[in-house]
């Protein structure tokens, strides 16, 4: 099997293991339109952002550093898994005694109620506790475990919130226990309690392979894992206030009255990026130990600029599908059109997840050559553009500010990471070529969406105009990479 049909498999495999979560965070969207107020939706949309930036902290880098020194030296294997392990584990259960200590604290300074701030905490550290794990199947290249388990999660949390928002108010009237149990004042509480319950459940399936990897402890190998990792963790904290901070700035940064029911409409309508957040994450979690593995190849560079070309390719079609046919997106997956205000963020939010997948194929450069500290620089810097870009446009235009701020941070992350990387891992990237496609995609969305309003007709003309300029462009090539 070639190198590109080995990690499409892998990648098909790991995107649908990272979809379905997505796919459940989308499916649920009517359901809480329904049952949530739009500022209970707020709220839990802006408690799980804080997550976002709990799960890189609690995994500090190690995630990374543990693909870098698991295929470093394979004589160190073992000892290598349980260090991290060992090092993960002691720092979540310290993170977790001393955050519920003070939860009340944590409560009273963040605005919500102390027993999300529990929620939020207990779901932290049960995710963490399953990081090795899960990094363990990918580096293993067993990613229909991981598949699995990942999917099994996502079930779990889906029946649970069905159960708590569906079946829990009809059983109640009609039971006295069951009534005991159901707090109509307080729904957004079950939606935290679904997400707990499936990542505790999801951590004992997973115990068994602690025992597999073991307790162990190298302190020589976790200071050179640790020196590898802390600016992974920069580029991961910038990384997360990048994703998350908008939502947490919206709650903070506008009047209080209307603050949770636009974070409300701003998630709901970002749901329709996902598309584009799918295709990167499912192509990164199989990219990611493709790099590592296939660095010492002598035509390394070179696959690794066909690979970039084709993400962008793939990337830009599916920028089109769903600008083309967001009338159509929008009925199904936000069908009610209060929240169909905010629908003009979707262009925007797609082009920069798509400039940040991108970002993470240009990245390469610097995990191979163990030059992470430049990852954080870069993150850094659009970390910086994203909080004065939120603070200066939300007052003025609202999540509008929001979406341009994501755009611009990830849209130099892209650019950064190019010419730092033609500096010190110059890979012959195919430039002309890729930004042509950028262009003519951008192009064509905005005349369909901006010029045209929408016109379906009209976008789907220009849709089949830029398949056909892909399809030409790289025949040769397809059915070289077919026929491997």
């Amino acid at each position: 099997m070639s190198v590109f049909k080995k990690l499409f498999k892998q990648t098909f495999i790991y995107g649908l293991a990272t979809v379905l979560p997505r796919v459940l965070a989308v499916i649920l969207v009517p359901l809480y339109v329904k049952v949530l107020l739009p500022e209970e939706y707020g709220i839990y949309s802006t408690v799980m952002a804080f997550l976002i930036l709990g799960n890189v902290l609690l995994s500090y880098g190690m995630e990374t550093a543990f693909f870098r020194f698991v295929t470093k030296d394979k004589g160190q294997q073992k000892i290598v898994q349980s260090t991290t392990l060992t090092s993960i584990t002691i720092s979540t259960l310290i993170f977790l005694g001393i955050t519920l200590f003070f939860r009340n604290y944590i409560a009273n300074v963040s605005e919500f109620k102390p027993e999300y701030v529990t929620y939020g905490l207990l779901i932290l550290a049960l995710d963490a506790l399953v990081v090795l794990p899960f990094v363990w199947f990918r580096a293993n290249e067993k990613p229909m475990r991981y598949a699995t388990i990942k999917i099994f999660n996502v079930v779990i949390n889906l029946l649970f919130n069905l159960f708590f928002l569906l079946m829990l108010p009809k059983l109640a009237e009609n039971s006295d226990y069951w009534n005991s149990l159901w707090f109509p004042q307080n729904k957004v509480a079950y939606v935290f309690i679904a997400n707990l319950i499936a990542s505790a459940i999801t951590l004992l399936v997973l115990l068994p392979l602690y025992v597999k990897i073991g307790f162990g402890f190298s302190k020589t190998i976790w200071k050179q894992m640790m020196k590898y990792a802390f600016p992974v963790l920069i580029a991961g904290i910038a990384f997360s206030i990048n994703e998350a901070f908008d939502r947490i700035l919206l709650k903070y940064l506008l009047p209080e009255n209307i603050a949770e029911v636009q974070v409300g409409l701003y998630s709901a309508c970002y749901k329709l990026g996902m598309f584009m957040t799918l295709f990167v994450m499912a192509f990164r979690l199989g990219i990611e130990p493709f790099f590592f593995n296939h660095s010492g190849h002598t035509n390394a560079k070179k696959t690794y600029a066909t690979i970039t070309k084709y993400f962008t390719l793939f990337g830009c079609l599916i920028l089109l599908v769903v600008v083309v046919y967001i009338d159509i997106f929008k009925r199904i997956l936000i069908p009610n059109s209060q929240y169909w205000e905010a629908l003009k963020i979707v262009p925007l939010i797609l082009l920069a997840n798509l400039f940040l997948g991108i970002y993470h194929n240009l990245s390469v450069w610097y995990k191979v050559t163990d030059q992470t500290k430049y990852g954080a620089y870069i993150s850094v810097f659009a970390a910086i553009v994203t909080l004065v870009l939120n603070y200066v446009l939300i007052p003025i235009i609202g999540y509008m500010g929001s979406a341009v701020a994501t755009l611009a941070a990830y849209g130099s992350m892209m650019v950064l990471s190019y010419l730092y990387g033609r500096k010190y891992y110059d890979v012959p990237y195919e430039v002309k070529k890729i930004c042509s496609y950028l262009l003519i995609a951008i192009g064509f969305s905005a005349i369909s969406y901006y010029v045209f309003n929408g016109n379906i007709w009209i976008g789907t003309a220009l849709l089949l105009v830029f398949s056909i300029i892909m399809f030409f462009s790289e025949k040769k090539e397809f059915l070289k990479i077919i026929r491997k």
